[in-house]
Parts: C-alpha cells; sequence; structure tokens
C-alpha cells in the first residue's frame, strides 16, 4: 500500500477519493490535542488609510509580533520573494531595468549589490542613471525577503533574526545550521520564502505573519487557487505545535477573496468543491488530461511559424482541443524564445494512448522538416 499524506491534497488526489480509486482518512485534530491556529486577515488598505503607515509591517502586525518575543515564543514571517526587491524604477519615466537574456526584470539583491535574473543567473551592476531618460531618481519597488530582514532588524533591534532562502541557504551547511538555531531557540524571528512551509515542526512557534497574501494570487495559471490555498494552509499550520494555540495574521488587500475567506474558515472541502466545478465547466483537470507543448528557439519567428504549424496540425484530429499558440508569462529565457500550445483530451485511457501517439507522431514530422529541424519541443502531460 502507498500511503500519501497532505494537509490541502491536489484536487487530482481529492477526486480520485470522490471516484473510488483512493480511500480518504481524515485526521480530525491535531496531535496531542493540539488547538489549530486562529486565522486573522489584515486588511492592508483598511489600515494604510487609518495608520497611515508605508512599511512592510502593519501596525497589527508589529503589535503581533512584539507581544510573541515578549512571551519568549517564536516568530515565522513568510514572503515568497527572495532578494531585496523584485524591479528597480526610474521614477521620472518608468524604465525598469530587465534581463540581456529573459523577459524579466531583474532583481535587486541588496547584500551582494547586484542586481540578478532568477531564471539565468545573470548578474550585472545595479542602474544609478536611467539610460531612458538621464534621471537619477532610480527606486525599489515591491520587497522580498532581504528587504523583509533589513526593516525587521530596524524594528526589533534587539530581537534575532534570521532569513531562510536559497541565497542563504545555498552555502554548505547552512540549511542544518539555521534549523538547529531555531530549534533551540537561539533564533526569535525567522524570514523566509516557501521552503519554510513543508516538513518542519517547531515546538515554540506561536505566530505566523503572512506579509502579501496577493501575491499569491496574481499568477496567470489554472491551478492558481489550489497553490495558494495549499500554501496558506501549509504555512499557517506552523504556529501552536503544541499545546499553545498560535496564531496567523495574513495581510491582503483582496480580503473577500473566495480563496482567502476558505483559508479563514479552514473550509478545505467548501474550497475543493466550488473549485473542482469550475474546472469540471471549463474542462480542466482533474477532469480531463492537459499537454502543455513548449517550442524553444533562438529566433522568434522561427519558433512562431514552427508551432503555428504544429497547431494547425493537431487541430486535424477532431478529438483534440488545441489552443495557441501563445506567448507564455515569460516569453524568452536564457536567450530562447518560447511558445506555447495547450492540449486537452478526454480521460479515457485507450482514446487518450492513441491521441498522444497521434501528438508523438506530429512532432516528429515537424522535426523532419529541415526549417524546423533545431526547434526544441518540450511536452508535459497534465503540468503541476
Amino acid at each position: 500500500s502507498v500511503i500519501l499524506g497532505s494537509a490541502a491534497p491536489s484536487l487530482e488526489s481529492y477526486q480520485n477519493v470522490q471516484t473510488g480509486k483512493y480511500k480518504l482518512v481524515q485526521l480530525t485534530e491535531r496531535f496531542g490535542e493540539g488547538q489549530l491556529p486562529k486565522i486573522q486577515l489584515i486588511d492592508k488598505k483598511a489600515e494604510k488609510t487609518l495608520n497611515k503607515y508605508q512599511g512592510i509591517f502593519s501596525p497589527t502586525l508589529t503589535r503581533a509580533i512584539q507581544e510573541t518575543i515578549q512571551m519568549r515564543k517564536q516568530v515565522i514571517l513568510f514572503q515568497n520573494r527572495r532578494g531585496y526587491a523584485p524591479l528597480l524604477m526610474c521614477q521620472t519615466c518608468g524604465w525598469i531595468p530587465q534581463c540581456k537574456y529573459c523577459d524579466v526584470s531583474m532583481t535587486y539583491h541588496k547584500q551582494s549589490d547586484m542586481m540578478q535574473c532568477h531564471y539565468c543567473g545573470s548578474r550585472q551592476s545595479p542602474v544609478k542613471i536611467c539610460p531612458d531618460c538621464g534621471g537619477n531618481r532610480i527606486q525599489a519597488k515591491s520587497f522580498g525577503t532581504e528587504k523583509v530582514e533589513e526593516e525587521i532588524r530596524q524594528t526589533f533591534p534587539h530581537a534575532r533574526v534570521e532569513r531562510f532562502d536559497w541565497d542563504v541557504l545555498k552555502h554548505k551547511n547552512k540549511y542544518q545550521e539555521i534549523i538547529r538555531q531555531f530549534e533551540k531557540r537561539q533564533i526569535d524571528i525567522l524570514v523566509g520564502t516557501q521552503m519554510l512551509v513543508k516538513g518542519l515542526d517547531f515546538e515554540h512557534v506561536n505566530l505566523v505573519g503572512v506579509l502579501n497574501a496577493d501575491n499569491l494570487l496574481s499568477y496567470p495559471d489554472f491551478r492558481v487557487n489550489e497553490r495558494t490555498f495549499q500554501m496558506l494552509a501549509q504555512v499557517g499550520g506552523r504556529a501552536g505545535r503544541t499545546n499553545d494555540q498560535g496564531r496567523v495574521l495574513i495581510q491582503v488587500y483582496r480580503t473577500d477573496h473566495p480563496v482567502i475567506q476558505s483559508v479563514l474558515r479552514n473550509d478545505y472541502a467548501g474550497f475543493v468543491q466550488k473549485e473542482l466545478e469550475e474546472r469540471k465547466a471549463f474542462l480542466y483537470p482533474p477532469f480531463t488530461r492537459l499537454l502543455k507543448i513548449t517550442l524553444k528557439h533562438h529566433n522568434e519567428l522561427l519558433v512562431q511559424n514552427a508551432a503555428q504549424t504544429l497547431c494547425e496540425n493537431l487541430r486535424k484530429q477532431s478529438n483534440l482541443l488545441v489552443y495557441g499558440p501563445g506567448e507564455p508569462g515569460i516569453a524568452r529565457v536564457r536567450n530562447k524564445y518560447l511558445r506555447e500550445i495547450m492540449v486537452k483530451m478526454q480521460k479515457d485511457s485507450q482514446e487518450s494512448n492513441q491521441l498522444k501517439s497521434f501528438i508523438r507522431q506530429e512532432i516528429s514530422l515537424l522535426g523532419t522538416q529541415r526549417t524546423f529541424a533545431n526547434v526544441l519541443v518540450i511536452c508535459d502531460m497534465d503540468p503541476y
């Protein structure tokens, strides 16, 4: 037998339970009769209007951190972006430094005083003068874990603060060192990304602060609601792991968003039911098979033509729903242009195998054409 365990299972797993493929065993209470954490939403718009604060931490969250430290308990602050600032911007003309090789903005890392692309790894010195207008008003926009760490040290100068993200953990033995220090209560506040979310059990964590829940909901992907619910449920689960009831404070602008409300009520079943209804209405997994075909090449026109040709050939099969070709959210990575084709097919295994065979054949035929021979084609079935 295989046992799958999760606080917020995927919709595919839940649907397998509904159809009888899986058996469901629910744990309705925490180990040792521990209490579930109390979840509270912090309306960022209302707090900024009322208190006129400009920093990362709302007054409500700042007070909660202060109270937790005074109780000699620990705090986890979650921000799912590393670096100091996701982008720099000219305040005169709006120019933003972009990666030379990818269609993304450069992330500023203050510790190294470098701008870095998180896709290809290229680095360059921060820009002081705008190349478009010649102005010198270049400012950091938004915030990552590095800036959170800086501000929390300024706000609580006597607190022991550490950061838990890839930039820190890439150094040898740093992961085990920080975990050991946190377990021994040698760290008061731990700032981190989603690396903090899963598989960690800290006895003395009493407060978890989610600094920007709106960011989690902004990705253009049909699984964004599912991923946001899973992320918030799992990061919130780090609080109050023993007898003390922990607290989870979520800073968010869209307090009425259905996903946020489901997290607030701890209503996984209700969230999944609504999400499954929408997936079924629009023919998304787990009710269909979804194939993402990505084409890559250094020549943008060539990859567009190849994608268009493949699309037209795939549409000859009436049992396939073919969408595209289109540009993904990031249309160039490592100096290769990308085009995507999305293909939906029924879940019937025999028909599905025949359709997959047809798709493989069409991709092979595309590669035999001299013009498109060097176009890289990548298939991802049911991408997650």
